[in-house]
C-alpha cells in the first residue's frame, strides 16, 4: 500500500509542476496557438503571449478575437504580406509569402476544428498554395475574407455548402479559372468579392438569381463575355467590373445600384435611356470603353450623382442647352470623345463649384485642347456609314482584299529594310530553339511576355500619332554619335551610359547603352523589347527604337541601345526655385506638370498588362519639352535590366567585399506612387529630401510651421492644403497609400481650386 501511495503522491505533485496556463488552456486556445505556429509567429500575434485565455487577449483594428462561452466566434488577423501582381506563379515561394515549409492543408485542417466560427479575416499573411475544400467544415461562418495572400488554383465547390455564408472576400489573390456559377446555391450571400485574381470566361447568368445580393465585385481579372441579367437584383448597390475583357452592350441595370464602375472594358454600343433612371446613383465610371451616341441628358440630372466618368470612348452629338445638373455634382470628365456644340450653362456655371474634363472633343471651348469640327464629323461617318450603305459583298470582298494586299506589301518592305539596317541586331528565334525558362524578378515569364494585352493609347487619348518603333543598326548609332565620343556623352543617367546623337534624318536622340550579360536569353529579351515599345503616351519619353549588339554567331548579347526622344528642355528639379530662378514654374505650371507625370504613372499601371510598377520617379526623370510638359524616362527599364541585377546580385553573395554597382543599387525601389510623393514635396518645397527629411518636413508642415517654396507661397491656400493632403498619403504606410488614380483626381482637384482661385483675382 505504501508504495502505491508514494506513487499516487509524486503523480499529484507533478500534476501541481505543470505550468498552470497549460493545465486551463481551451481547446480553442490551443487551436489559435497552433495556428500561430503554422503562420511562422508573425510579430502581430506576440499579442498572445500575455493571456491565457485568447478569448480575453488584447483587441486592435488588425487583430480581434471574440468569444461565446469559450468557443471562438470571430478571429481577425491582418499581417503585412501583401500579394502584389506578378509576385507568386503558384510554384515557387517567393519571399512575401510563407516559407516552403508551410503545407496550406495543414493549416486549413487546424482551422476546420474552430467548427463555432462566423467571422474569419485572414488578410496578407503570406498564405500560399490552393484553398483546400475542407474549408467548407467551417458550417457556421457568415463571413469569408482571405484577401491579399497567395492563394492559387480553383476557387473551391465545396464552399457552396457553407449556407449560412454572407460575404466572400478572396480580392488580391491569384485564383485562376471561371467566376463559379455555384454562387446562386448560398441564399443568404450578400456581397461577393474577387478582384484583382487571374479569373477568366464569362460572367455566368447564375449570378443574376442571387436576390440577396448587395455587392458584386470582380474587377482587375480577364474575364470576357457579356455582362449577364442583373435587373432582377434589387437589392444590389455596388457593381465594379473595371478592367476586364467584357464586351457586351450596357443591359439595363437594377434601380437600387449606388456605384457603377464599368472602366475598361470594351463595352459598345449607346448608354441605355434606363442609366436615367437610377434615382440612387451617385458614383457611375463607364470611361476606357467602346460607348457611342449622344449621352442620356438625365444622367447629369439624377438626385444623387456626384461623379460621372465617360472619358475615352466614341461619345458623339452635343448636349442641350436645357440640361440640368445635380446639386451634388463634384467631378464630370467627358474627355476624348467626339462630342460637339455648345457646353451647357449648368456645367459651365458649376465649373469652379466642380472638376470638369472635357479636353480632346470638338467644342468651342479651350480649342488648344481640343480636336478640329471635321474630326468628330468624319469619325461620326465612318461609325455610321456601314449601318447606312448596304454595299453589296463583292464589293465589301474587293475592298477587304485590296487592304490585305497594300498591308502584306507593306510588311515585306519593312521586314527587308530591317534586315539591311540592323543585320546584327535581329537575331533569328530559330538559332536559339530551348531558351532557358524565365524566372524573372517580377514573375513574367516569356510566354506572357508575348501574349501581353495592349491597349492602344491612339484610341484612349486621341493622341498624335508617335513615330513607330524600329530596329537600328550599331553603325547607325555610331554616325549619329561619332563613334560614341566623348563630346556625345551625357552621364551615367539613373542606369546605363547615356548619349546625345542625330540620325542622318537630322532628328537629335538620346541613346542609352546598357551592358548585358553573356546568359541573357535573345528570344526574351526580344520579347521584353517589344513589350517596351509599346509604352506610347504623350507624357512618357518616346522610344524610337533599340538595337542589340550581339556577338559573332548571334548568340549571346554583349549589349543593348535603348534610343529615345532628345527632350532639351531640362528636367523637373532644374526648373525648381532652389536651382534656377530665372525658369522657375509657378504653382499652377508645376500642378500641370505633376498631372501629367501621374497619368503617366496610371498608364504604365494599367495600359498595358503586365503593368509596369517601380519605374524610377524622381524629379530629375522628370523631363519637360518646349512647351514645359511632363515627360517620364527611364520607365519600364526594370523588365530589361533585371538579368543585371540577378548576376551583380550572385556575385556580391560569393564575394562579401564585391562592391555593388549603382544598376543594383536601383533594383530594390520602393513602389511609384511613394516614389511619387517626393516628387510632389519637392514641388511644394523647392528641394530634394532623404527619406528622414522628408518625414520632418511633412511634420512641420501639417502643423503649419513648415517653409514652402516662394513661389508658391502666394497660391491658393486650399490647393496647397489639398497637396499637402495627398503628399502626406504617399509617404505613408504600404498599406494606408492612395492608389494612382486618388493621385491624379486630388492632383486634378487642386488645380482646379487653383484655376478658380487665379480667375477671382
Amino acid at each position: 500500500m505504501a508504495p502505491f501511495c508514494l506513487s499516487l503522491t509524486t503523480f499529484l505533485l507533478s500534476l501541481l509542476l505543470i505550468p498552470l496556463s497549460e493545465q486551463i488552456q481551451t481547446p480553442h486556445t490551443q487551436l489559435l496557438l497552433q495556428m500561430r505556429k503554422q503562420l511562422e509567429y508573425p510579430k502581430l500575434l506576440d499579442a498572445w503571449n500575455n493571456t491565457d485565455d485568447l478569448c480575453y487577449s488584447p483587441s486592435s483594428p488588425n487583430l480581434s478575437v471574440a468569444c461565446n462561452g469559450s468557443s471562438v466566434t470571430e478571429l481577425k488577423i491582418v499581417g503585412e504580406k501583401l500579394a502584389k501582381p506578378g509576385e507568386y506563379d503558384g510554384h515557387s515561394v517567393p519571399g512575401k509569402t510563407l516559407s516552403a515549409a508551410f503545407v496550406v492543408d495543414s493549416f486549413v485542417t487546424t482551422l476546420a476544428r474552430l467548427t463555432t466560427l462566423k467571422v474569419l479575416i485572414l488578410v496578407s499573411l503570406g498564405i500560399w498554395g490552393p484553398l483546400p475544400d475542407k474549408i467548407h467544415r467551417l458550417y457556421s461562418l457568415r463571413v469569408l475574407d482571405l484577401s491579399s495572400n497567395f492563394l492559387c488554383g480553383s476557387i473551391p465547390p465545396k464552399i457552396s455548402a457553407m449556407t449560412k455564408l454572407q460575404t466572400i472576400s478572396l480580392d488580391g489573390n491569384y485564383f485562376n479559372g471561371t467566376v463559379p456559377d455555384w454562387f446562386a446555391a448560398l441564399t443568404n450571400l450578400t456581397v461577393v468579392s474577387l478582384q484583382r485574381n487571374r479569373l477568366t470566361g464569362p460572367i455566368p447568368d447564375s449570378i443574376g438569381r442571387i436576390s440577396t445580393l448587395t455587392g458584386l465585385v470582380l474587377s482587375g481579372n480577364t474575364i470576357s463575355g457579356e455582362i449577364p441579367d442583373l435587373s432582377r437584383l434589387n437589392k444590389l448597390e455596388m457593381l465594379d467590373l473595371r478592367d476586364n475583357k467584357l464586351h457586351s452592350e450596357l443591359p439595363d441595370m437594377p434601380t437600387g445600384l449606388v456605384t457603377v464602375l464599368l472602366s475598361k472594358n470594351s463595352l459598345a454600343g449607346e448608354i441605355p435611356p434606363q442609366f436615367g433612371q437610377l434615382d440612387r446613383l451617385q458614383h457611375l465610371d463607364l470611361s476606357f470603353n467602346l460607348l457611342e451616341g449622344t449621352p442620356p441628358a438625365a444622367l447629369f440630372s439624377l438626385p444623387n450623382i456626384s461623379y460621372l466618368n465617360l472619358a475615352s470612348n466614341s461619345l458623339s452629338g452635343s448636349l442641350p442647352e436645357s440640361l440640368t445638373c445635380s446639386s451634388h455634382l463634384g467631378f464630370v470628365d467627358m474627355s476624348t470623345n467626339r462630342l460637339s456644340g455648345e457646353l451647357p450653362s449648368c456645367l459651365i456655371s458649376n465649373s469652379n463649384k466642380m472638376v470638369l474634363n472635357f479636353s480632346w472633343n470638338c467644342l468651342p471651348v479651350d480649342t488648344q485642347h481640343q480636336h478640329d469640327s471635321e474630326f468628330c464629323h468624319l469619325s461620326s461617318m465612318n461609325e455610321m456609314g456601314p449601318r447606312k450603305k448596304n454595299r453589296p459583298p463583292l464589293f465589301a470582298i474587293v475592298v477587304v482584299g485590296g487592304i490585305l494586299f497594300v498591308m502584306v506589301l507593306a510588311l515585306l518592305v519593312l521586314f527587308v529594310y530591317r534586315r539591311r539596317n540592323c543585320h546584327r541586331a535581329v537575331v533569328e528565334q530559330g538559332l536559339s530553339p530551348k531558351p532557358a525558362p524565365d524566372n524573372s524578378a517580377a514573375g513574367i515569364s516569356s510566354e506572357f511576355l508575348a501574349n501581353a494585352r495592349y491597349i492602344s493609347q491612339t484610341m484612349k487619348l486621341g493622341t498624335q500619332e508617335l513615330p513607330t518603333h524600329r530596329a537600328f543598326s550599331l553603325e547607325e548609332l555610331k554616325e549619329a554619335t561619332n563613334n560614341f565620343e566623348q563630346s556625345a556623352f551625357i552621364g551615367e543617367g539613373s542606369i546605363g551610359k547615356l548619349y546625345k546623337g542625330r540620325l542622318e534624318n537630322g532628328i537629335l536622340v538620346a541613346i542609352r547603352c546598357l551592358a548585358l550579360f553573356k546568359k541573357y536569353s535573345i528570344r526574351n529579351l526580344k520579347l521584353r523589347l517589344d513589350l517596351l515599345s509599346k509604352l506610347r503616351h504623350p507624357h512618357l519619353v518616346c522610344l524610337l527604337g533599340h538595337c542589340i549588339d550581339t556577338e559573332q554567331d548571334d548568340s549571346s548579347v554583349n549589349r543593348v541601345f535603348l534610343i529615345y526622344e532628345y527632350v532639351a528642355n531640362g528636367d523637373l528639379r532644374a526648373h525648381l526655385s532652389e536651382h534656377s530662378l530665372e525658369k522657375v514654374l509657378k504653382w499652377s505650371d508645376r500642378l500641370a506638370v505633376l498631372i501629367g507625370i501621374a497619368k503617366a504613372v496610371h498608364f504604365l499601371h494599367t495600359g498595358i498588362i503586365p503593368g509596369f510598377f517601380n519605374n524610377r520617379l524622381k524629379a530629375n526623370n522628370i523631363l519637360l519639352d518646349e512647351h514645359l510638359i511632363a515627360k517620364v524616362s527611364d520607365y519600364g527599364l526594370s523588365i530589361i535590366t533585371e538579368e543585371i541585377y540577378k548576376h551583380e546580385a550572385k556575385a556580391e553573395c560569393q564575394n562579401p567585399t564585391y562592391r555593388r554597382s549603382p544598376y543594383l543599387e536601383m533594383a530594390h525601389l520602393e513602389d511609384d506612387v511613394y516614389s511619387f510623393g517626393f516628387i510632389l514635396l519637392e514641388a511644394l518645397m523647392g528641394r530634394a529630401f532623404s527619406k528622414k527629411g522628408a518625414e520632418h518636413c511633412l511634420k512641420e508642415l501639417t502643423e503649419q510651421r513648415g517653409s514652402l517654396d516662394p513661389a508658391v507661397v502666394s497660391s491658393s491656400q486650399e490647393s496647397l492644403s489639398i497637396m499637402i493632403s495627398i503628399t502626406t498619403k504617399c509617404l505613408s504606410q504600404e498599406s494606408s497609400r492612395p492608389s494612382i488614380e486618388d493621385v491624379l483626381w486630388n492632383l486634378q482637384y487642386a488645380a482646379q481650386v487653383q484655376a478658380a482661385a487665379d480667375g477671382d483675382q
